[in-house]
């Protein structure tokens, strides 16, 4: 068995690996990540998946939260002269409805409160109200979400937001923080349609409509959306991941792809080395750094020796899983609420707050859902060289599906295994878009259909497709990702670390996990 040695190994490519190199080797650390995978990137990765020059994203499309990182901060120049490029969007988001009616959020404010004024005027009120509290409160929140889950932090961010908003005010953003969304959005909006635009943000961090802490979500989507717009990966959202690997190789790391860890090496007091199914073994003089699911670690450990640690990997829990359909076209959708639609990045359809409810519980369940959500990305209305010209990519996202199937809550899918059941069941969300934009299968160039298994396949931390690998239910996130006392990346062996959506602050494409351990580690 062959062996060299760095200061780091970075297991898993997926970005968060990719940042917390970067900050690993600003610090002159020796760095090397391993992939199993035949491309870096993990979820955020664009490939030719339907037809020749169809850059379709795999699964992340929406690159705001890194583009606004402070990671993006830090090293936004030097990945932007690496290619990294973006594309604003101002038509950001906007939903459907049964009716033939839509609604949007956008970057321009009057069209905006025009759009919720039409619906109420009480509403309108509570919007301008909420925009012009936004600056303010969405610091306080994202300081809270950059920030390490330490008493000393969280104890700053604490007396900082407390001198700004006095004890009411302080209240009243502890209620919103632990409100779900339905909650939130009731008591703000009397418009079910503007309730119903806002919460499938919260679905996308698997917070349905009555989940605890899910209000922030929807809150800062809309808002955040209106005040700087949403932006995408010029040509795909891997932009970022070619520019960090080309940024990587060029500070002298190395990135390499097609190479399975299969055991991390310690003594049940360091973890020393890793073990590589090509037969190398690689220490590690420093780190070792898992951007791994949780029962991952534990498989790749054998166990750490630590009982609460070890049975916090096996339990940790997973959300429902996802199913991807990705569409080459000869047009946009014609959407039936409107051609304006046609300008939007995102449009949702899910026309009402139960609708979501059921569409999350059903999964939870085992069952296929009657009535998924299925949020429709339409990247090349923002960026046309995604296609040939005068063709488009569709992105479907349909949420949620569980990983394995017991039945069919329509009783319809006789099938209970995903090779039988992907076909009809993407018909299904397929017939549900038409139904909004008539007309879409006689566009359909191409079609590829990825099933929650064949997410995990690709990327073993979609683990049944979760695509924000663990539940972010209040159990389970902040000092509790992916467990008490290891929100920090930590773990019970000397030099093994964790990163990744599994570990505080979680899913999104913001880079967080890998800034706040990369910032630790140097």
């Amino acid at each position: 068995m062959t062996q060299d040695t760095q200061d780091a190994v970075i297991i898993g490519s997926g970005h968060n690996s990719l940042v917390c190199a970067l900050y690993l080797l600003r610090a002159g650390w020796s760095v090397r990540v391993l992939e199993r995978a035949g491309t870096p990137g993990g979820a955020v990765k664009t490939q030719e998946l339907t037809e020749p020059g169809f850059r379709h994203d795999w699964a992340a499309m929406n690159l705001s939260n890194f583009r606004n990182s402070a990671f993006y901060g830090d090293f936004g120049p030097a990945l932007e002269r690496q290619g990294a490029e973006f594309v604003k969007a101002d038509h950001c988001f906007a939903s459907v409805y049964d009716d033939g009616t839509w609604f949007g959020v956008g970057t321009d404010m009057q069209a905006n409160l025009a759009r919720v004024a039409a619906l109420s005027e009480r509403d309108a009120a509570a919007w301008r109200d909420l925009t012009h509290g936004f600056p303010a409160r969405s610091a306080i929140i994202g300081g809270l979400m950059a920030s390490p889950m330490k008493w000393t932090a969280l104890s700053g961010l604490g007396f900082n937001a407390l001198r700004q908003n006095g004890w009411g005010g302080m209240l009243d953003i502890a209620r919103f923080l632990f409100s779900s969304p339905r909650e939130w959005l009731g008591r703000t909006f009397e418009s079910e349609k503007i309730r119903a635009a806002l919460a499938p943000w919260g679905m996308h961090i698997d917070y349905a409509p009555d989940v605890a802490s899910g209000a922030i979500f929807p809150y800062l989507e809309a808002f955040g959306d209106q005040a700087g717009g949403m932006y995408l990966g010029r040509g795909g959202s891997d932009t970022i991941i070619r520019a960090m690997v080309a940024e990587i190789e060029a500070q002298g790391g190395t990135v390499e792809c097609g190479v399975e860890v299969t055991r991390i090496l310690h003594d049940d007091i360091r973890a020393e080395a890793v073990e590589t199914s090509d037969g190398r073994r690689i220490g590690a003089g420093k780190a070792i750094v898992a951007n791994v699911a949780p029962r991952a670690m534990a498989r790749l450990t054998g166990g750490t020796g630590d009982a609460r640690y070890d049975e916090g990997l096996a339990t940790f829990r997973h959300a429902p899983g996802t199913v991807m359909i990705h569409l080459a076209l000869s047009d946009l959708p014609h959407w039936r609420a409107g051609e304006a639609l046609r300008d939007y990045a995102y449009v949702t359809i899910a026309p009402t707050l139960d609708m979501m409810a059921r569409a999350y519980q059903q999964p939870l369940a085992g069952l296929l859902p009657e009535e998924p959500m299925i949020v429709v990305g339409q990247p090349t209305a923002i960026d046309p060289s995604r296609a040939p010209e005068g063709r488009h990519a569709l992105w479907l996202q349909v949420r949620m599906v569980p990983r394995e199937i017991r039945g069919d809550a329509s009783g319809e899918i006789e099938a209970t295994d995903w090779d039988a059941a992907l076909a009809p069941f993407a018909e299904r969300a397929l017939d549900i878009v038409e139904r909004h934009a008539p007309g879409l299968r006689d566009l359909i160039l191409g079609m590829r259909c990825v099933s929650p298994l064949d997410l995990e396949a690709d990327n073993p931390n979609l683990v049944g497709g979760d695509q924000v690998c663990g539940s972010h239910h209040l159990s389970q996130n902040a000092i509790f990702r992916p467990m008490r006392g290891r929100s920090d990346g930590t773990t019970p062996l000397e030099g093994l670390y964790h990163t990744g959506a599994a570990v505080w602050p979680g899913a999104s494409t913001g880079a967080g996990p890998g800034t706040l351990l990369g910032r630790k580690l140097t």
